[in-house]
């Protein structure tokens, strides 16, 4: 399944999950309509061109680009020589990927509306400038018609834990899957084994990346404070959660950081916005904020709570939130 329930037991979460979906399936009368985008419309993106190859194009408000990392200092060698061991200018050495130019990556900026499909084919008539899908289950092709008309494109990927029904799931090792995560089909990976599952997340993102998605959000990455089966610790998360952005600068995508309340002051820096579910119901809304102060954006929905019940201090807080269903299907009620 899709959705993480949050700093639960997998078996609490299991339970928790099957009571919101219950919940949110029984809310009112214009959810009645499971498999297509509904609610009130947002309002719609500035008409924009499709990006050329090698730039970033705008498509609504959005923040300055990050600039990119500088450059290695420079060493003295013998002119029209390249020192031994080292890669002539120009080139990227085998197997590495080669930074992206400065300013290349989508800053999504506070306010922005968005679209959150996880199950079904993805409904493209949303009139939104963000849409988050399945990096796995959508082709290039989708996300090229989406970019057709000015969206930008968020690849969903599990980077935390082991997905039995994944394409890849044979390239993860038994000793890297731990205890289950509530969702059949799924087990928590051991983050300390950054040298085996680094290679594993850098091909996901690379998949990404190929099919021209412009962001990652990387979900179950907050195994630490779950039953994982692994002695965790906050700094394992820290720098397996760097690992992960780190991967991702060097693809020119951004990533946003999904939950982790606990670790957003340390991990600000590092992410380029938030993905947040469910700080209404929990009361912790605030905890995410300092993401807008920083100018970064935080995608957000509630799956218990009606807007009335939520959106005024989404807005206060320059949130992009709406209702979803627990499936995460087409339908949606934004604020």
């Amino acid at each position: 399944m899709n959705r993480r329930t949050r700093h639960l037991p997998a078996a609490l979460a299991l339970a928790t999950a099957t009571a919101l979906l219950a919940t949110s399936c029984s809310s009112s009368g214009s959810e009645d309509d499971d498999n297509s985008a509904d609610g009130s419309p947002s309002t719609p993106p500035a008409a924009t061109a499709p990006s050329t190859p090698g730039t970033t194009a705008p498509v609504t408000p959005e923040g300055t680009p990050t600039p990119g990392s500088p450059s290695a200092p420079a060493t003295s060698t013998a002119p029209g020589t390249t020192p031994p061991g080292t890669t002539p200018p120009g080139t990227t050495p085998p197997g590495t990927t080669a930074p992206p130019p400065a300013g290349a990556r989508w800053q999504p900026t506070p306010g922005l509306a968005w679209q959150w499909q996880l199950g079904g084919a993805v409904d493209q008539s949303v009139d939104v400038p963000v849409y988050d899908i399945d990096g796995f289950e959508n082709d290039a092709s989708v996300v090229a018609a989406l970019h057709a008309k000015g969206r930008k494109v968020i690849c969903y990927i599990n980077a935390g834990s082991w997905e039995d029904f994944r394409p890849d799931s044979a390239a993860f090792a038994k000793t890297l899957q731990g205890s289950d995560t509530g969702w059949k089909g799924e087990k928590w990976f051991d983050i300390r084994k950054l040298d085996q599952l680094k290679p594993l997340m850098a091909a996901r993102f690379d998949m990404c990346k190929s099919k021209g998605f412009d962001a990652i959000e990387p979900d179950t990455i907050e195994a630490y404070n779950q039953n994982s089966g692994f002695p965790l610790t906050p700094d394992d998360q820290l720098k397996y959660n760097r690992m992960l952005a780190q991967l991702a600068h060097e693809r020119g995508l951004a990533i946003g950081l999904k939950n982790d309340l606990d670790q957003i002051p340390a991990l600000l820096p590092d992410f380029d916005f938030a993905v947040n579910e469910e700080c209404s119901q929990f009361d912790e809304c605030d905890r995410v904020a300092p993401f807008v102060k920083a100018g970064k954006a935080v995608f957000h929905v509630e799956y218990k709570l009606g807007t009335d019940q939520f959106c005024a201090k989404a807005k206060s807080l320059g949130f992009s939130s709406m209702q979803k269903k627990l499936d995460l299907n087409a339908w949606r009620k934004p604020c």
